[in-house]
């Protein structure tokens, strides 16, 4: 299973479309949309219409931009990326439960980055998930307690964690310090646990029929 969330707004990222069932799920399901603006296009084109449309505006076309003027919020600073503006856009009117969309594919530096990003959502006070066609990446800070099944793929990506341990999980942990190090786990009951100080990303593979 993938463990649930309580989510309060889905952010639609500039990456590939989602067209697997969990990640399409989730964005159709959504009780509130905000688009990227590079991502709104595709959006429109499928027939939905976003609560709000946030970036640098660069990436909308200019029909869709004036089409849509009244939910378009553009924030032209270049410290961040659209994703990240999006973020901040929806933790200032409260909602902190978001999950993410289309983060992942066209580039592998675009889709390296948003993962990364997680961590600093996470640190600005959201409980935030990003859903791929794949599996399900989540930031933790300390020790966690996962809702998972037997055989489920799952992989630890260190940050700022020590003194790492765990039960549920066919191979032992330790203090990672690169990425590679933490891939390829595997739980071996129902649920597992994560024991350390400090922040890293879990990655949980949807089951195959997902």
């Amino acid at each position: 299973m993938v463990t649930k969330q309580n989510i309060e707004a889905v952010i639609l990222a500039n990456g590939d479309y989602p067209v697997g069932k969990i990640p399409s799920d989730v964005l159709h399901n959504a009780k509130y949309v905000v688009c990227c603006d590079g991502a709104a296009d595709k959006y429109l084109e499928n027939g939905f219409i976003p609560n709000a449309i946030v970036g640098d505006g660069d990436s909308l076309s200019e029909a869709q931009r004036r089409c849509h003027s009244d939910i378009l919020h553009c924030f032209r600073e270049q410290e961040s990326n659209d994703l990240t503006k999006a973020v901040r856009f929806l933790l200032g009117q409260g909602k902190r439960h978001i999950a993410i969309v289309g983060a992942t594919g066209k580039r592998e530096d675009h889709t390296l980055g948003n993962i990364s990003l997680l961590i600093e959502y996470a640190r600005a006070g959201a409980t935030v998930r990003m859903y791929t066609e794949y599996g399900v990446f989540i930031p933790c800070n300390g020790c966690c307690h996962i809702n998972s099944f037997v055989g489920q793929q799952v992989s630890i990506f260190n940050f700022t964690g020590s003194g790492f341990s765990s039960q549920g999980l066919r191979y032992p942990i330790y203090d990672f310090v690169s990425w590679w190090q933490g891939t390829l786990n595997e739980c071996t009951g129902d649920t597992f646990d994560i024991e350390c100080q400090g922040e890293y990303i879990l990655f949980l593979k949807y089951p195959t029929k997902a």
